[in-house]
């Protein structure tokens, strides 16, 4: 990273205008801060590019910097709820018991195991992986990957080290810790072991971010005689790996993001012939499992929500159903096990998990939990043969939860609660989940929390993401609670776009439906306004990646409504990023927001939406805006051409920051303490902007 100039800014930066055309379907489409984009991107060189970039990072320290001593109170409460040294709920697989763990101080986990007969021996305890060591010297670190051999000896991981998602898989021996020369670089994926542990199957990310294959490495063997198990030819797909539940087959997967198709390969010979299940038929996704002979499959074919239907192994495209699908009971998943199976899903938004027999299609055993909203699901269960099950549980004002279900007495033992150093009384919040109308009549849900002690009217944060069917469950955040025991409610609006309600949801919320996404966001607030929660100038808002699409979007038609906004590596610039077909991931996006080089209304409505297209001269709220130079998925020249064009259209004088992480990529800084201080600075730009500092 370039040091930063020791003169302090008294004017923000001005980027040049560099007058650009491109003309698609008649249009002219001007361009004045193309420039930004380096056209050797992913490498960022250009002098010009990386001073201006430097001079917004300036403009965004100097801005701060009174506010440095409320940053540093904000981090040091949301560490001091974080349990320093810490460890995860050993769990057992096969021979082991397996755990993660935080010593004090560190950003990063410790991965341990000792063999279960070793159960209460901490001299067994055997440290399979050190993260700690690992990001030593590294500015950024992200581990991908994490797989141990069959056999228990030998553990497989990769590793990215400056944000860029291209990640190095090495392998080792665990008894003593021989790092094998085997190295991976440039891998995007999951690391399987076939069986007999003579070779990982992983993908690597192509020119253009991409995965468009499964290859089988040979332990000890140059990457050159790798095999390639499948490629894909559709640009706008991407391959994946698993083992099925039994561990007797690789399941190669292959799909966008309304497609999907799947391939069985025996995990004992991965060169067989693959067994294709059934050929891609577009707008149909499923996913598959097998247990002696029949497959599980979960599809959309005739109905959106899913169905649950199986088919024997030789004739894998016949499928029969197992358990329908419905308007009402979203299918959003299944898990094989030897004895029986469980099935996820939601019923009007709510997390459900039913455990259900072979033998008795029709009996269900809902695991019923304490609240009448939350957030659970299935955790880490690795064994084909269990009596019990692990699971996660939370809800915006109960901490994380690890739950074993017991099958034979149907009963959930509590494991381990989140513990906050710091103290937490869940009697002082309250959490409500309200259903506010949208202007085409459609109920959306707001879940919200907040202190029984808070004044009505007072300020409100409202988070959104909308996109590619992700629902945002209503969770627990010990970070959130910096502005929840400031007097602000805490809001999370379920728009369409997710699949909060189902698929029908998400399909309202995408490509010609899109701004619905964005009409639900402001009429949740207005609705929130109207029911006396808070006031307008009185919200904050904030979103990243599609969601940071999002506020682009609403600080341009309801600018009036927000206090303040924070955008995190927003994608922005919709239109010339759909256009751009060699960017990493535009062929596959198009299933989302439609390709606007062949369909020229898809070009108008994407135009008429696109954040960065349709910044106006008018007033904007106060604005800190974020980006990661190496990102991969939303370019670092989407929020700077943005930042750059409301700097030069918008007619106020409120704040408009950028900061873009230097050495880091998508998700901002790595390691648990650093994020969080990312989040502090958030937090405090919302309450210096809301004027409840302090």
């Amino acid at each position: 990273m370039r040091a930063m100039s020791d003169t302090t800014p008294s004017t923000p930066p001005v980027a040049p205008k560099k007058p650009a055309t491109l003309s698609h379907h008649g249009h002219q489409l001007a361009d004045d801060y193309a420039w930004l984009r380096d056209p050797g991107y992913p490498e960022v060189k250009d002098p010009a590019i990386l001073s201006h970039l430097e001079a917004e990072n300036a403009w965004f320290e100097a801005r701060m910097a009174p506010r440095k001593p409320l940053v540093e109170q904000l981090f040091k409460e949301m560490r001091g709820r974080i349990k320093e040294a810490d460890k995860s709920v050993p769990q057992k697989d096969g021979e082991w018991l397996y755990w993660i763990e935080f010593e004090e101080g560190a950003e990063y986990k410790k991965w341990w195991r000792k063999p279960v007969a070793a159960k209460d021996d901490e001299t067994a305890d055997e440290l399979i992986l050190d993260e700690v060591a690992l990001a030593e010297g590294h500015e950024y670190f992200r581990l991908g990957a994490i797989s141990v051999s069959n056999d228990g000896t030998l553990l497989a991981w990769s590793v990215d080290d400056n944000g860029s998602e291209r990640f190095t898989a090495r392998v080792k021996v665990i008894a003593t810790g021989e790092v094998l020369p085997d190295e991976i670089p440039g891998t995007l994926s999951s690391l399987v072991w076939v069986a007999g542990d003579s070779a990982i199957v992983y993908s690597l990310a192509n020119e253009q971010w991409r995965t468009d294959n499964a290859r089988l490495h040979w332990l000890g063997k140059p990457l050159s005689e790798d095999v390639e198990l499948y490629h894909e030819d559709d640009e706008g797909f991407r391959v994946g790996s698993s083992l099925s539940a039994n561990e007797k087959w690789l399941i190669v997967g292959t799909s966008d993001h309304e497609t999907s198709e799947v391939r069985l390969v025996p995990a004992a010979d991965p060169l067989a012939e693959p067994i294709l299940v059934k050929p891609r038929q577009r707008g149909v996704e499923y996913d598959v499992d097998e247990r002696d002979g029949v497959l599980f499959v979960h599809t959309n074919d005739t109905h959106e929500n899913f169905r649950l239907a199986t088919a024997p192994l030789d004739r894998s495209g016949e499928w029969t159903t197992l358990l329908e699908g419905t308007d009402d009971f979203y299918l959003t998943g299944f898990e094989l096990y030897r004895d029986f199976y469980v099935t996820e899903g939601r019923v009007r938004g709510l997390d459900t998990i039913e455990v259900r027999h072979y033998d008795d299609p029709a009996r269900a055993e809902l695991i019923a939990f304490p609240e009448a909203s939350y957030s659970a699901g299935l955790a880490d269960n690795p064994e084909w043969a269990v009596d019990k099950l692990r699971l996660s549980y939370e809800s915006m004002v109960s901490p994380a939860t690890v739950y074993d279900y017991h099958l034979a007495d149907k009963r959930l033992e509590v494991l381990k609660v989140q513990e906050i150093p710091s103290g937490y009384d869940a009697s002082r919040y309250a959490t409500e989940r309200l259903e506010i109308a949208a202007r085409d009549g459609t109920a959306i849900p707001v879940s919200v929390v907040y202190r029984k002690d808070r004044n009505p009217g007072g300020p409100l944060h409202l988070y959104g993401y909308g996109a590619y069917g992700i629902a945002i469950d209503p969770g627990f955040s010990t970070a959130r609670l910096s502005l929840v025991d400031r007097g602000f409610a805490y809001a999370i609006a379920h728009i369409r776009g997710g699949d909060d309600l189902g698929r029908a949801w998400y399909k309202a919320g995408k490509l010609e439906r899109r701004t619905n996404t964005f009409a639900d966001f402001v009429d949740a607030a207005k609705g929130l306004i109207e029911r006396g929660y808070t006031r307008a100038g009185r919200i904050s808002i904030s979103g990243g990646s599609a969601g940071g699409g999002l506020i682009g979007a609403v600080l341009n038609s309801a600018p009036e409504l927000w206090g303040a906004a924070v955008a995190h590596v927003p994608f922005v610039d919709v239109l010339a990023t759909m256009l751009d077909a060699s960017l990493p991931l535009t062929p596959g996006e198009w299933p989302e927001w439609g390709n606007p080089i062949e369909d020229a209304k898809a070009f108008d409505l994407i135009r008429s939406y696109s954040p960065y297209d349709n910044v106006e001269r008018q007033a904007y709220p106060p604005l800190l805006v974020t980006a990661g130079l190496n990102d991969p998925r939303v370019t670092y020249w989407e929020p700077a051409k943005w930042v750059a064009r409301l700097r030069e259209l918008k007619t106020d004088a409120n704040e408009l920051l950028l900061k873009t992480n230097m050495g880091a990529g998508h998700g901002g800084k790595s390691g648990r303490f650093e994020s969080l201080r990312e989040t502090a600075e958030e937090f405090a730009f919302i309450l210096w902007q809301l004027g409840v500092e302090g």
